[in-house]
């Protein structure tokens, strides 16, 4: 037998082996040794041995749904079910339509209300009692919608022939992509209000999410203008030769295209979006990592076990962007197999 043909085996039943060896202990860990219940002296005596997924089994609503009042959660229950619902129609092709913004915002609007209550019998719930998982999808999902559009005037404002317009967007991109989010959050929490009269301040939930908004924007600004660059030129061409202005060409030839070229970018922006949504942390809104140091800082019995808290906000990070990265793949083929074939 020819050895070449011998030695990739050898390789991967080497590779298997050191895999099997250095998960084994992580799964013995996780899953064999672990504690399933909220027993706090079962856990304290398997620590060094087995995870304790009691405190996520103790702790699961103050994660997922922070300090929101305990007999309301059904209100973020359904917040979180209903922007669910508009993410997975979002993965569906035929629905990418103009009307599909008016339907998620109007989908972002119900939540925020069901949520804030104050009407229809509903107990008024201020926003610095919202957190979990309900806040981290509509802080993601409110900032990609307004930071769309105003990044879609960005790209075309960066491509234009006019030299002011063209200079004002390329320099807020370049500004708002030098500074880290973080000092923003901490102007939009602190500073800002303290350049408003009293009368004039908003709430800290709003102003997080223009914030983490204005930010993206920039960032998807450059993800569309890539997209733009793709377009041939012809079809512009083709397009003035019909008799079609400037925004009919941008909105029904270019637009259309260039959404469809950065697609996987554009998805893989919302996903670092969805992720940023963390950093709120510092500026008193308790979305999930907020929501972990919440639940765990306070009891002390449950403190140290902060590790299997970690693992599991990261389980919950991981799925939705595992989704997200599924859902684009699913549209991309899609949009490939309805692309007619050139000749």
């Amino acid at each position: 037998m020819n050895p070449r043909i011998r030695l990739p085996r050898k390789r991967t039943i080497f590779w298997g082996l050191l895999a099997a060896a250095l998960l084994w202990p992580i799964f013995s860990w996780a899953v064999l040794n672990a504690i399933w219940d909220a027993d706090l002296e079962a856990c304290r005596a398997a620590r060094g041995v087995g995870a304790c997924w009691g405190v996520i089994v103790e702790k699961h609503r103050l994660l997922i749904f922070g300090r929101y009042p305990f007999d309301e959660q059904w209100r973020p229950l359904l917040a979180t079910l209903l922007i669910i619902c508009v993410l997975g129609l979002a993965t569906w092709r035929r629905l990418w339509q103009p009307r599909l913004a008016p339907v998620a915002l109007t989908a972002l609007l119900a939540a925020t209300l069901l949520m804030l209550g104050g009407f229809a019998g509903l107990s008024f719930v201020p926003t610095k009692l919202w957190g979990g998982l309900p806040l981290t999808l509509l802080i993601s999902l409110g900032s990609t919608l307004l930071a769309f559009p105003f990044a879609i005037l960005l790209a075309l404002g960066r491509r234009s022939s006019l030299p002011l317009l063209r200079s004002v967007c390329t320099l807020y991109i370049e500004l708002v992509r030098g500074v880290p989010l973080i000092s923003l959050l901490f102007m939009a929490a602190f500073l800002f209000p303290l350049l408003l009269p009293a009368q004039l301040r908003i709430d800290i939930l709003p102003r997080v999410v223009f914030t983490i908004a204005a930010f993206a924007a920039a960032y998807l600004a450059e993800v569309i203008r890539s997209g733009l660059q793709a377009v041939p030129a012809g079809q512009l061409t083709a397009a003035q030769a019909i008799g079609m202005n400037y925004w009919q060409t941008t909105a029904y030839v270019v637009l259309p295209q260039a959404l469809r070229f950065a697609l996987p970018a554009l998805v893989n922006s919302f996903v670092g979006i969805f992720k940023d949504s963390s950093l709120i942390s510092i500026v008193s809104l308790h979305e999930l990592t907020g929501a972990l140091a919440l639940s765990l800082g306070g009891d002390a019995e449950w403190r140290s076990f902060y590790l299997e808290g970690y693992l599991f906000i990261a389980l919950i990070y991981w799925l939705f962007c595992f989704l997200l990265s599924q859902a684009s793949k699913k549209l991309e083929s899609g949009f490939k197999q309805s692309r007619p074939e050139r000749t």
